[in-house]
């Protein structure tokens, strides 16, 4: 192994490394053991990214785009007071499209979703597989145990500060935009994690990322970014929370599970003719969304809408209110996230 790949050992994490091996190597077909082992051959492949720009065999589109996750990198911790570490200076190819896949599980007839707890990260709404492979196995015996499932890919994701993160290939498929706001929104995690609070977290990401890279863009002299996508994903997860609703106050309506299921096919239905008159209508036949609809829908299919934007305006808001101070922010944020749950919530939709 070459000194530019010194595998798993972070200078400040090395005690957790023969953790890791311990978990991976005792039992790597054990849900926790595949993490394990994924984990541990990220941090494997890991390169220093300015050692791939000043190598002039490197291709040159990686090095045009390394070099500027590496400006948005700096832009950051410098601008947005994000935390200034080794993480995304460094690469890792992966071969493969995504890092990960997450599995969202629910139950045939709720629309709660179920969760899977770690020892960082707490309780979040999905299990993650570094082999696809593995996710759709996973969610093939729970729906055959009456479950509803949905296997998404997730392009990027932070050990919140454990490790030095790297910056990944499958982050390399998005546009510049979408790079630096990837950068942006897993530092931010980093910079601030609440656990058990999914909806809060991503939310606070979500923000950061937004008004970071419309910052990003100015700081380059470049005008302000489309919000197309972004109203159209609004309009998507509005129809999604809406049949969410519905699907809810079905079942809790006390009708026998045949009729509930028939009704659930319905409500999907109509959750695919509501989409068809967006499309063709207010979007002006912008069919991005299209093959996420044409897949088999169900309820864990609508556990991911809210969690990214639930509290994204009182953030908005909070910004505000300090001025556009970016240290005060996150302070502001971190005192929100020490609060008890409820207190936090009422304070969140004060804001909103």
């Amino acid at each position: 192994m070459s000194k530019s790949k010194i595998a798993a050992v972070d200078n400040r994490k090395r005690r957790w490394v023969p953790l890791l091996m311990a978990v991976g190597l005792s039992g790597c077909s054990s849900y926790y053991g595949q993490l394990a082992v994924g984990q541990l051959e990220l941090l494997r492949q890991r390169e220093p990214i300015a050692a791939i720009i000043d190598n002039p065999q490197s291709n040159p589109q990686l090095r045009q785009r390394l070099t500027l996750a590496l400006q948005a990198r700096g832009f950051a911790s410098r601008a947005l007071a994000l935390p200034d570490n080794r993480s995304y200076r460094v690469y890792a190819e992966l071969q493969r499209p995504y890092v990960m896949w997450n599995l969202f599980v629910a139950e045939e007839f709720s629309v709660a979703q179920q969760t899977q707890c770690f020892p960082i990260a707490g309780c979040v709404g999905y299990r993650g597989y570094y082999q696809q492979g593995r996710a759709r196995g996973a969610a093939a015996l729970l729906q055959a145990e009456g479950y509803d499932t949905l296997v998404a890919g997730v392009p990027a994701y932070s050990t919140l500060g454990w490790f030095d993160d790297p910056l990944l290939s499958s982050m390399l498929r998005w546009d510049d935009d979408r790079l630096a706001g990837l950068i942006f929104h897993e530092l931010a995690h980093q910079r601030l994690y609440v656990t058990d609070e999914t909806a809060f977290n991503e939310s606070y990401a979500s923000f950061v990322e937004r008004e970071g890279l419309r910052q990003w863009r100015a700081s380059r002299g470049l005008p302000p970014s489309s919000d197309a996508l972004r109203d159209q994903y609004a309009d998507l997860s509005r129809l999604a929370l809406a049949t969410r609703e519905r699907l809810a106050a079905l079942y809790a309506s006390g009708l026998s599970e045949p009729e509930m299921r028939a009704a659930k096919a319905a409500e999907f239905m109509r959750m695919r003719q509501a989409y068809r008159r967006l499309r063709d209508g207010p979007w002006n036949g912008d069919d991005r969304f299209d093959r996420w609809m044409a897949q088999p829908l169900n309820n864990a299919s609508l556990v991911p809408f809210g969690l990214y934007d639930q509290w994204v305006s009182a953030f908005a808001a909070l910004f505000e209110q300090v001025g556009g101070d970016w240290p005060r922010f996150h302070a502001q944020v971190a005192a929100l996230g020490r609060l008890p749950a409820d207190e936090r919530k009422r304070q969140l939709e004060a804001l909103r």
